[in-house]
């Protein structure tokens, strides 16, 4: 049954192409305020369609992404044709992020939301060096490396698999922890695990070895612990064309050269 909706607002990155193709559609569809709007069209890339789905968390509005950047990977391909058509059949992707808690070296407790992943850099020329415990129980006494991130399904495609991660399918109710350029362990290649479970990171030596968290584009200096496990309490949606939803997306990327 085609989605029945009110009305769309359209949202657009600062790049050129974005500009354009979001003058093109106001000229074409009635445009209102992102308040007024059940529905959010972004207009740009990937870093765009994630400022959006973050902006609209537990709104109850719809996210529907159009390529006007460069990769796109979580966007609809870019028509001006057809648009309420399109949204009224469009799949939903319902997201639920992870949530990152931080404490830095002055104390100082701050909470973050992922919708990609969470990721540990080392500071300086050091390496990291991490203590790995998943639900209290330690898993590794000691990670030396460049770092190491958790990922969600929807992060799985993006610098998790840039670092060598596993590409987990939409629907897995997983998450993939995944070093960057471990150093020791020399084997151990990461780990998939539940969903449901708390992933706890201490930084070992940190004025030594001192260590950046990052959940998506929040950056949180000189950490000392990280907390992250999945926030249930916080959905965001995305749209994507039947012919080309992004669960297929994530299937066909295990399948290239």
């Amino acid at each position: 049954m085609p989605r029945q909706f009110r009305a769309i607002a359209f949202a657009a990155s600062t790049a050129d192409e974005a500009q354009i193709a979001s003058q093109e559609l106001s000229a074409r569809y009635e445009n209102v305020s992102a308040e007024e709007a059940d529905v959010i069209v972004a207009l740009g890339g990937d870093g765009f369609v994630l400022q959006m789905l973050h902006a609209t968390m537990n709104s109850g509005k719809l996210v529907y992404g159009m390529n006007r950047g460069s990769v796109g990977f979580l966007m609809n391909e870019y028509s001006i044709e057809n648009l309420l058509e399109r949204i009224a059949h469009a799949v939903e992707n319902s997201i639920h992020p992870l949530k990152m808690e931080t404490e830095d070296e002055h104390g100082d407790i701050r909470v973050e939301l992922a919708i990609n992943e969470v990721a540990l850099f080392r500071q300086s020329y050091q390496t990291a060096k991490l203590r790995v415990l998943v639900d209290g129980r330690q898993r590794l006494a000691e990670l030396i490396c460049d770092g190491v991130l958790l990922s969600t399904p929807a992060g799985s495609t993006a610098y998790n698999f840039s670092a060598h991660g596993p590409i987990l399918p939409l629907e897995a109710p997983l998450m993939a922890l995944t070093p960057i350029s471990a150093f020791r362990p020399r084997r151990w290649r990461g780990a998939l695990l539940p969903e449901r479970v708390r992933v706890e990171i201490e930084v070992l030596e940190p004025r030594k070895r001192p260590v950046n968290a990052v959940a998506d584009n929040k950056e949180v200096k000189s950490v000392v612990r990280v907390k992250v496990e999945q926030a249930k309490d916080h959905t965001a949606w995305l749209l994507s064309d039947p012919d080309h939803s992004w669960s297929d997306r994530i299937l066909a990327e295990q399948f290239l050269d």
